[in-house]
């Protein structure tokens, strides 16, 4: 049978844990309050402006639901303004504010740095190798997942 360390599933959850501890460390040291996801929906944002609620949640591979708490948490923080869609009455546009753009600027450079840390142990080589596999396996997931 095989060893558990060696188990995808295990593997897998575990780079999210550190993932998740370096992410939060780092932001907080860096004198910022802004969680994975709700970084990840800032990001998602700057680079797809105007999208609805239901697009960020697909953008950020999160269901409708926990999109729905971080953007109301975005919003509480001034970061992210909602507004009716011209198209489609029923949806929210989302835009970042003034606030959540100077934000995202200064703690993009704080996130990038930390990337490498995530993987820490792993040579350039084997870290744009990790890099290449985890996107083509992620990729080959398609939507599976992200309800």
């Amino acid at each position: 049978m095989m060893s558990l360390s060696r188990r995808p599933g295990h593997l897998i959850r575990r780079l999210h844990q550190i993932s998740t501890h370096v992410f939060t460390q780092r932001v907080r040291q860096a004198g910022f309050d802004l969680t994975p996801v709700q970084f990840a929906a800032l990001d998602a944002l700057s680079a797809n402006r105007g999208v609805d609620q239901a697009r960020l949640a697909e953008l950020v591979a999160k269901d409708r639901a926990t999109t729905g708490a971080v953007v109301d948490r975005l919003e509480q923080k001034g970061l992210v303004a909602r507004s009716v869609s011209e198209r489609d009455k029923r949806a929210r546009v989302l835009t970042l504010t003034g606030e959540g753009a100077a934000l995202l600027a200064r703690l993009a450079p704080v996130v990038e740095e930390l990337q490498r840390e995530i993987l820490r142990g792993l040579g350039d080589d084997e870290y744009r190798q990790f890099i290449a596999l985890a996107a083509k396996v992620a990729e080959a997931g398609g939507g599976l997942g992200e309800d």
